[in-house]
């Protein structure tokens, strides 16, 4: 069996590991991504990349070509809050003029992001093969893997092995890392709606204190929205397929969104739920392997975080590796580095869910008593969703969070 060698071979070609093959390429190193999907489908979800995530895929020179593939600058943010039922008001905000990197969000279709982005990694001279099955990967005596490539079995190795393969990771199994887990107490289910008369220059937020809904609406532009709701597991449904989309639909309305909004929608593609549990490794890198994306930490999505995640991931990575000699130190100080802004979002996620998700009578009472201090004082709610994770999370900051100081 013919050997290859390259210096970095990704394990996954969607957002992360395109982006960084693409990088990497372009300072010069030999680079193959082996992606499983030989056509990317649509996995509900992706499909919003907030200001601090703009920032990080200009970093990486790809923010462009995500605009030329459908890409939609979403300027404008409106939540509205409260016990459903009610005529609650909403809250406007104007992202560029109100984060810290003062950027709109991004909404877009991710298989069409995931294609434009992978295309550019092989322009810029990487070796993309697509429909592979990896069979494993052996880290003694330096990283090798093994792989079907077109119906033959290959043998890669390479200086960096990079696992980009998603939450259900095979990297990270082969490569011996540990999974931590914070279970989620909701399911997210997701579905694109053509014909929906919902604003088209602003993303819409809705949740209802009493019932532990939200609904989220993503423009995508001439009527196009992503839609997704977040419900309780404790009510012991998964939202899935055509039968249950009137109860999708029921749900979001009893989450505070416009009936209207739903009235003479299209769905495109199907339905479907998913597990909402914040999963991580600490540390993702050992033995010339390194963890980026959902591979190496995946939040809820409610709280749009994940390809923003995924392209810090990339970016940090390429730094480190341009910037030492030794790319096993580089591999330590990105881990390093990732664990410092990962712990920001898991912990700030953990805050808002028990602040804002949560339901029953100590819930209720912790939003009474911080909501109407953040009302008077917006910087105690803490920006990290929109502005990112580069902040302290000491206990002086939780406790004015939660008004508690």
């Amino acid at each position: 069996m013919e050997t290859i060698n390259y210096d970095i071979i990704t394990i996954g070609g969607g957002l992360g590991g395109a982006a960084l093959a693409k990088v990497m390429a372009e300072s010069g190193a030999r680079m193959l991504v082996l992606e499983s999907e030989p056509q990317f489908k649509d996995r509900v979800r992706g499909e919003v990349m907030v200001s601090w995530g703009v920032a990080e895929a200009q970093e990486l020179g790809i923010y462009e070509i995500m605009k030329s593939a459908g890409g939609r600058e979403i300027e404008l943010e409106e939540r509205v809050a409260g016990q459903s039922g009610e005529a609650n008001k909403p809250a406007h905000r104007h992202l560029s003029s109100t984060t810290i990197p003062g950027l709109p969000k991004l909404t877009f279709y991710h298989p069409e992001m995931q294609e434009a982005v992978l295309q550019a990694a092989s322009n810029a001279g990487a070796t993309v093969h697509r429909g592979v099955r990896v069979r494993g990967l052996e880290s003694d005596g330096g990283p090798k893997i093994i792989a079907t490539v077109d119906g033959a079995e290959q043998e890669f190795t390479a200086r960096l092995i990079v696992g980009a393969d998603g939450r259900s990771s095979g990297t990270r199994k082969w490569g011996g890392f540990e999974v931590l887990k914070h279970q989620a107490k909701t399911f997210c289910a997701g579905i694109l709606f053509d014909g929906m008369d919902s604003p088209d220059d602003s993303s819409q937020n809705y949740r209802a204190f009493d019932n532990g809904l939200t609904a989220l609406l993503f423009p995508q532009g001439k009527r196009r929205v992503r839609a997704y709701l977040c419900y309780p597991q404790a009510w012991g449904m998964r939202l899935s397929g055509s039968n249950d989309l009137r109860r999708f639909v029921d749900w979001c309305i009893d989450a505070g969104a416009p009936a209207e909004y739903y009235e003479d929608v299209t769905p495109v593609g199907t339905l479907a739920s998913f597990d909402s549990s914040l999963t991580w490794v600490e540390h993702p890198y050992r033995d010339n392997i390194a963890l980026i994306g959902d591979a190496a930490g995946a939040t809820d999505p409610i709280w749009g975080q994940g390809v923003s995640l995924t392209l810090r991931d990339a970016r940090v990575l390429r730094d480190q590796l341009l910037g030492h000699k030794d790319w096993d130190k580089a591999g330590h100080a990105y881990a390093e580095e990732h664990d410092k802004y990962f712990t920001v979002c898991k912990t700030v996620q953990i805050w808002f869910e028990q602040l804002l998700v949560e339901t029953g009578p100590e819930a209720d009472a912790r939003r009474e008593l911080a909501l109407p201090l953040w009302r008077e004082d917006a910087t105690r709610r803490v920006d990290t969703f929109s502005s990112g994770p580069d902040h302290s999370i000491d206990e002086s900051v939780r406790q004015r969070f939660f008004g508690e100081e």
